[in-house]
C-alpha cells in the first residue's frame, strides 16, 4: 500500500471546535490514515491517505459539506 499526503489550508480564524470536528470526520473516512492540524501552523491540516481507497477530492468534498473555505496544497 502506497500512502500519499496533502495539506488542507483553512482560514486562520476557524474556531478550534470546528477544526477538531473536521479532523475527527476526515480521520474516520475510509482510506484516510490520519488527519491532523499542525500545532505550529494551526490553519494547516495534513492528511495521509491511501489513494487506492479514497481521493483527495473526496476528502475536500467532506470539508466543503461544512461550508469551510479551504484549499488543497500538494506535498
Amino acid at each position: 500500500m502506497d500512502l500519499t499526503d496533502f495539506l488542507i489550508n483553512v482560514h486562520p480564524e476557524l474556531p478550534m471546535n470546528d477544526r477538531t470536528q473536521l479532523e475527527d470526520e476526515i480521520s474516520h473516512m475510509e482510506g484516510v490514515v490520519s488527519a491532523c492540524f499542525s500545532p505550529e501552523h494551526p490553519h494547516m491540516m495534513t492528511v495521509t491517505y491511501n489513494p487506492d481507497a479514497v481521493s483527495s477530492g473526496k476528502v475536500m468534498e467532506q470539508v466543503d459539506k461544512h461550508g469551510i473555505e479551504a484549499s488543497k496544497v500538494g506535498l
